[in-house]
């Protein structure tokens, strides 16, 4: 080895001159280390955001995954379209139709291998490195991750627990403006917020499109839970009244099937050639077999009322989540009371660190998410996520019981 080569790389592969600096952004998602962690024996998981599939018609499903092969084999095991069937796509369109976008035109639809296919052919279109990309603080860990991969820079927004302030955000932009910054996109989930349950509020909606839209700033609206509010009262999306302002990503992982991995992304028809060409160019077709299987489900199937069946199942859960904490939780934590999605918020006495406690909390039997994987900042924080969508109410009772003593415990030796 020459002298001249620090001791400390000799170690390291050859290869790993190979790499790029955008390798280096790649990081492992701290969401699904504990994902990982949670599938130990005893354990309560209060950490993952699945939905509750058991709620589906398996049976029946499996006789139509069985007549799909049987009888249009040829078709579903084949390469398809770039940009998805027609037939999925105009269902699409039917499906936002629910959620409150009626203009939605099928040939702006482009599907994805999921909304995180979609947000990160979004990030390959709009962003350069050094770009900005705008989002809320706290936000999905998968789209931190995605965004940062494509060394963008990540600059967080103030939200409270009705979402975005917009004088806020439009002091942000100004700021970050002052400084020279190319500002691209503002990345949001106004309806219930992963992690913080966090609904933007109505009367802030149209104003947060206008700000971005004077700054010539690309809303891109993730709204995989919108449908899930445990009222039915759906909010209106940012993208209802803003077609040329707003890309809009749905999902069916959370109203249907993850492992399916089908998402879109309605985007604004002069932007759509070149979103749909970039999509193309990392999936070549998104999987014919599977988009056959969500038509049929849409077409022969009572999705309305498996979405009605969706509502009550995580509103009774959330419901017995937030009853066991105010049971059992000591003073000085606070927690949010989300109308809708998978997630309760909880919030620790400032100068607590959530990291740590998770290993506490394991050798107590429970495991949740530390609130420091959602934020674009560094440092610790002292938030946490629980999530309550797969979990029965007695389970959800018996992991917040578990949580508490580790919780009380770190508030009396901060104090």
């Amino acid at each position: 080895m020459p002298k001249d080569v620090p001791a400390a790389n000799a170690t390291a592969h050859r290869h790993e001159a190979l790499l790029s600096a955008r390798a280096a952004n790649i990081k492992q998602s701290a969401v699904r280390d504990v994902f990982e962690i949670s599938m130990k024996p005893g354990l309560v998981s209060l950490a993952g955001g699945n939905p509750y599939l058991q709620s589906l018609p398996l049976a029946r499903l499996a006789a139509t995954a069985a007549a799909i092969i049987a009888e249009k084999g040829l078709e579903a095991l084949q390469y398809g379209g770039g940009q998805g069937t027609l037939e999925l796509r105009t269902q699409i369109c039917e499906v936002m139709a629910a959620e409150g976008i009626l203009d939605a035109d099928p040939d702006n639809v482009v599907i994805t291998a999921g909304s995180q296919s979609a947000q990160d052919v979004a990030a390959k279109v709009f962003c350069d490195p050094g770009d900005v990309i705008l989002l809320e603080d706290p936000t999905y860990v998968g789209a931190l991750n995605t965004f940062e991969a494509y060394q963008v820079d990540v600059q967080p927004v103030v939200v409270d627990e009705h979402g975005i302030v917009p004088s806020l955000l439009r002091e942000r932009i100004a700021a970050l403006q002052a400084e020279g910054k190319r500002i691209k996109l503002l990345y949001t989930i106004p309806n219930f917020n992963n992690p913080s349950g966090a609904l933007l509020a109505p009367e802030r909606r149209q104003e947060v499109v206008d700000i971005c839209r004077e700054a010539n700033i690309l809303v891109l609206e993730d709204n995989p839970y919108g449908l899930l509010k445990f009222d039915g009262v759906l909010p209106e999306p940012l993208r209802a009244a803003n077609p040329e302002d707003v890309l809009y990503l749905g999902s069916f992982s959370k109203i249907f099937a993850p492992g399916l991995r089908i998402g879109w992304a309605l985007v604004p028809a002069h932007l759509k050639q070149r979103y749909y060409l970039a999509s193309e160019a990392v999936t070549l077709c998104p999987p014919t077999f599977n988009q056959l299987l969500v038509s049929t489900y849409l077409r022969d199937y009572d999705w309305h009322g498996q979405i009605d069946s969706y509502r009550a199942i995580y509103a009774e859960r959330c419901a017995a989540l937030l009853a066991a904490l105010d049971e059992f939780m000591p003073d000085g934590v606070s927690w949010s009371r989300p109308e809708g999605g998978f997630f309760v918020w909880l919030t620790l006495p400032e100068g607590i660190d959530s990291y740590p406690l998770l290993h506490q909390g394991i050798d107590a039997g429970v495991v949740f998410v530390p609130g420091a994987a959602f934020s674009p900042t560094t440092g610790p924080s002292n938030k946490l996520r629980l999530a309550f969508s797969a979990v029965p109410p007695e389970t959800l009772r018996e992991g917040v019981k578990r949580l508490a003593p580790v919780l009380a415990e770190a508030i009396a030796s901060h104090r």
